[in-house]
């Protein structure tokens, strides 16, 4: 079952997000995950998708930001952040995660899903083609990171 996030997951959730970030090779940081997590929740700046399993556990996540298209003059969603764990993969559940961020694309009026991912994660770049993404090869990417 697909559902929203609620502040009552951010323990469990907090886990997945955790290995979401090894697996981009960030260091693992369990408590600031539930930290990080739980501000997104609180403050209504994300809104996060959880898919559980029939013993309520949770198998995977998308978390979306709000973001605006002045071109479109729409709502836009960040598809941030998609995970399942490794043992539950290859039963749908990354593809249900997905159509739930398409619902509430649709249901808050924004013009569509922006999503970016390493030209390495082999089974991303399979699966949002086969979910509708089109690769956009008409613009660059660009990145600046403040000094630490």
């Amino acid at each position: 079952m697909v559902r929203k996030a609620l502040l009552s997951d951010v323990n469990l959730l907090a886990k997945l997000f955790d290995n979401y970030r090894v697996f981009y090779r960030k260091k693992g940081d369990l408590e600031a995950a539930m930290q990080f997590l739980k501000a997104r929740i609180e403050n209504k700046q994300s809104v996060i998708f959880v898919c559980e399993n029939d013993q309520n556990n949770l198998m995977g996540f998308v978390q979306l930001y709000p973001i605006f298209s002045s071109t479109r003059m729409q709502k836009l969603w960040l598809l941030n952040d998609l995970f399942v764990e490794k043992n539950a993969r290859g039963n749908g559940i990354s593809k249900k995660l997905i159509a739930k961020a398409k619902e509430l694309a649709r249901n808050t009026e924004s013009c569509g899903l922006l999503l970016e991912t390493e030209i390495s994660n082999k089974i991303g770049n399979q699966l949002y083609p086969k979910t509708g993404f089109q690769l956009n090869k008409e613009s660059n990417f660009y990145f600046w990171e403040v000094d630490k």
